[in-house]
């Protein structure tokens, strides 16, 4: 009912101005036939603004910019997370990509600042913790999780393993692609913040697509810096290790065709994940982020079409509400229920789910530039919607857009979804609880969300520019 609300309240106002234009211009008729000049002209004044106001509310319901709108800015549903409930960090700092999009590959380092990639992750984690002092701001993101998750007052403890999950989406082998992939600059940037800032040992963090490969261009920069950290990905060789994975480790909360029910075990063993997506469209559900991230650590071919997404993925372009693996891979205990950190790659972007980055932003403050921008928050719903809504201002006739944010709604309303799920991705009687805020922003050019607007529940979205 709270997602059909903004529907339903639109509609009324619709239905009403209708109606009302409608009775003005009979009224006016009337009166005119009564020789009532004056009110004939108030009545026509009131035809004409009703007239309007359906016109406008009509536009604002069936499209903007050839997209349909079906929801309703700032209508905050489900539970936030957080040091700062529902904060999610946007840094952004232009000097950071300079590819003109024809020389060489986007991911070199001569297109692509590490100190300025490297002061982006800082100052990105300060502003989420409310800290000026990386070491700090990692003590406080661990010490929050295992507060929260586990009931301890503690951070991170020497020998726990961290995972870090990428998405190679569009690497077929080990040789380095031109298509939009994880961001080499900005994995070791998280590397060095982690090792050398939060403490951990090299070997005790693993950089994983468990389902794709990880590319020279990522290995050859990490590997050279970082020699002890794991690198694994689908088939090993090449220094990376070879995923392995545990038999029935995710069974989901519903049964539909293509099920791939092997859990990868660096995730399984895992202590704690970050969740490291790339700001991109994806057919059949509008955009592909962090959750989706999470099919990745599933046993996946590396040939996808041998595990081709199913309606699990797939968003109902009529607007009816259905079943979604997004909430079983948020609220997974060794997918999501681990997760201390979601972290979204919009340092390029993509329309598409391949290809070559090609979409430079016209928003503020981009001015047609590459976005040069990271989506961070320890609320994965919050991050995503925040993500989305900068995906429908810029792409708007991106593939299956419409109806993309019922995935969010499912995972911040996961206890007692618009779909009636249950969502129970471990199937041992425990209903998933909220994971999430979600909402929309206010207007593309002002990008408030509800906390932004002074209410205590919902997003708060906080805007950084790196100096």
């Amino acid at each position: 009912m709270q997602a059909a609300s903004p529907i339903m309240s639109g509609f009324v106002i619709w239905l009403l101005s209708l109606s009302g234009s409608a009775l003005a211009f009979k009224e006016a008729k009337n009166k005119l036939l009564e020789a009532k000049y004056l009110a004939v002209v108030l009545f026509v004044i009131l035809g004409i603004a009703g007239a309007n106001l359906f016109t406008v509310k009509s536009d604002a319901n069936f499209s903007v910019n050839n997209l349909k709108i079906w929801y309703k800015p700032n209508v905050p549903l489900g539970v936030a997370k957080g040091i700062n409930p529902g904060r999610v960090v946007w840094g952004h700092d232009p000097k950071i990509a300079s590819w003109d999009g024809k020389t060489g590959f986007w991911w070199e380092d001569r297109f692509n600042n590490q100190t300025e990639t490297d002061k982006l992750v800082s100052q990105t984690l300060f502003s989420l913790t409310n800290t000026q002092n990386e070491q700090k701001s990692w003590d406080a993101i661990f010490r929050f999780f295992n507060k929260a998750n586990r009931n301890v007052n503690v951070g991170y403890l020497s020998g726990e393993k961290v995972a870090i999950k990428i998405n190679q989406n569009n690497a077929d082998s080990h040789e380095s692609s031109k298509e939009i992939n994880a961001n080499p600059q900005l994995i070791l940037s998280l590397l060095k913040s982690l090792v050398s800032e939060a403490g951990i040992a090299q070997e005790n963090i693993t950089v994983a697509d468990p389902s794709r490969f990880v590319t020279n261009n990522i290995y050859d920069k990490c590997h050279s810096v970082y020699p002890k950290v794991h690198y694994t990905d689908h088939n090993g060789g090449d220094g990376r290790e070879k995923s392995t994975f545990v038999e029935n480790g995710f069974i989901y909360s519903f049964d539909f065709d293509g099920m791939t029910k092997g859990l990868a075990t660096c995730f399984k063993e895992a202590d704690y994940i970050i969740n490291m997506a790339i700001m991109k469209g994806h057919v059949s559900q509008g955009v592909s982020l962090c959750a989706k991230n999470f099919f990745g650590c599933t046993s996946i071919e590396t040939d996808w079409q041998k595990n081709a997404h199913c309606s699990g993925f797939s968003q109902n372009r009529e607007g009816k509400r259905q079943y979604s693996v997004y909430p079983d891979f948020m609220g997974h205990k060794d997918l999501g229920a681990k997760t201390i950190l979601f972290l979204i790659d919009g340092i390029y972007s993509n329309k598409s789910l391949n290809g070559i980055p090609d979409s430079r932003w016209s928003l503020t403050p981009f001015h047609q530039e590459w976005p040069n921008s990271i989506f961070a928050s320890q609320d994965g719903v919050a991050a995503e919607s925040v993500a989305l809504d900068f995906a429908l201002a810029e792409w708007p006739d991106a593939p299956d857009m419409l109806y993309s944010d019922h995935a969010m709604e499912e995972m911040a309303l996961a206890n007692n979804p618009p779909s009636g799920v249950v969502y129970d991705p471990e199937r041992d009687g425990t209903r998933l609880a909220s994971l999430g805020t979600t909402e929309h922003w206010n207007n593309p050019k002002d990008k408030k969300y509800s906390r932004n607007l002074g209410k205590k529940m919902g997003i708060d979205l906080v805007h950084l520019e790196v100096k």
